[in-house]
């Protein structure tokens, strides 16, 4: 796994989500990139039990890829973060006790899969509750593993079918105490979908009935 940045992208005026969608298929159509199958990320949210009395909830939440189907991101809360086998979905059923899945809570972001010469793109529809949220882009430089020798290229290139939809930097390679130097891996991708799942949660979409 390469440097990754993932995205939202705002639907455009006038137009739905899956409408903002296929637009954003056919600019990289015509720039060259070949469809290669299909994508998805799901999310699940857990409440942790018996706390404190006065202390918030700490929430953990339980992440999977299909470009890693074998494996299961659990991410708390302001950290920390693991990975383990599909088997931890069932030790949470045991857990249940500790945990408590936060029903009606689940995210999913489905989509399509480019390959354009070194970069590998996603763009998918995140859902909630079967309701479409929002829009996500997820943009892999493959060669390299260092944020900080390939962001520049990885922009520019994200400015050639986002236009000024491209984001800065994402705050998870700044916050490694190497900065950006640290080699990224699977849980920087996961942490960035996380944030935007988050975002887009709070947010009301237009023509949406979900709160």
């Amino acid at each position: 796994m390469g440097v990754t940045c993932v995205c939202h992208v705002p639907v455009s005026e006038g137009k739905s989500v899956q409408q903002t969608v296929d637009v954003l298929h056919r600019k990289l159509e015509q720039l060259g990139a070949v469809k290669q199958g299909s994508f998805w990320v799901d999310c699940e949210t857990y409440h942790a039990t018996g706390n404190v009395s006065g202390q918030p909830t700490k929430l953990l939440y339980m992440m999977h890829n299909s470009e890693t189907p074998l494996s299961c991101m659990g991410l708390f809360e302001g950290g920390p973060c693991l990975i383990a086998d599909a088997n931890f979905d069932v030790l949470m059923v045991k857990l249940k006790s500790h945990f408590q899945n936060a029903k009606g809570h689940k995210v999913e972001c489905r989509g399509s899969r480019y390959r354009y010469c070194d970069f590998l793109i996603k763009v998918g529809t995140v859902t909630m509750s079967s309701s479409a949220r929002g829009i996500s882009v997820e943009v892999e430089y493959c060669p390299c593993v260092v944020p900080g020798d390939c962001w520049n290229l990885t922009k520019e290139f994200m400015q050639s079918f986002l236009g000024p939809s491209v984001p800065e930097l994402p705050s998870v390679f700044a916050a490694k105490p190497e900065g950006l130097f640290a080699p990224s891996d699977c849980m920087d991708t996961m942490t960035q979908y996380l944030e935007l799942f988050n975002k887009l949660r709070k947010m009301q979409m237009p023509g949406s009935n979900v709160r």
